[in-house]
């Protein structure tokens, strides 16, 4: 169903060049639309959900698919974000406490702190300019074996502890498709190697 805003708004600009209305009438809805805004349902970014996730099945082992997510070197080729352009070789993630570094897109490096692991099961962690404490989002991988050849695979953003207002209209824009584009990245590599 249209939005009452839309309903309200339709006829008289389907029926009349925007020009053609006078200006009292206009002025009237605009101070009615923040009232119908508020009396209904309107989707708002500053509301956007704080955790986002997605899950596929992919037919690959967990194992084989860890490697991809654990292995930095391997993420720009399965980043739905299209924010990551390269990692030094050698800084395959090993346990909890490892930090490795990224170079984004914009030439930035991002200090990625492992927050979360578990071989072949699990890796999350807290990106942060290099040698500053991380701003509070954090970025999940859970891997839950199938069968030996199928994982069901959940891709996490999280942040719900995120402080740096710079980082806020990014994490906002961090949807589940985005993720889910990772996601789809990610299969096809592992299933087609």
């Amino acid at each position: 169903m249209p939005h009452p805003v839309a309903l309200a708004l339709r006829p008289p600009i389907r029926d009349q060049a925007l020009s053609d209305l006078d200006r009292p009438r206009l002025a009237r809805l605009a101070e009615e639309l923040p009232a119908l805004c508020l009396d209904t349902e309107v989707p708002n970014h500053q509301d956007a959900p704080r955790i986002v996730n997605a899950s596929c099945e992919i037919g690959a082992s967990a194992e084989r698919i860890f490697e991809f997510i654990a292995d930095p070197t391997q993420q720009p080729r399965w980043d739905g974000n299209d924010n990551l352009v390269e990692a030094t070789h050698g800084q395959r993630v090993r346990k909890l406490g490892d930090v490795f570094s990224m170079k984004t897109t914009r030439g930035n490096v991002r200090e990625n702190h492992v927050v979360e692991f578990e071989e072949g099961r699990r890796i999350a962690w807290k990106p942060a300019e290099p040698g500053q404490e991380p701003p509070g989002h954090l970025w999940r991988w859970e891997l839950e074996p199938i069968t030996p050849s199928r994982t069901r695979v959940t891709h996490t953003y999280d942040w719900t502890q995120l402080t740096d207002e710079k980082r806020l209209a990014r994490a906002r824009a961090t949807t589940a498709d985005r993720l889910q584009a990772s996601l789809d990245r990610l299969a096809n590599l592992v299933e087609g190697e």
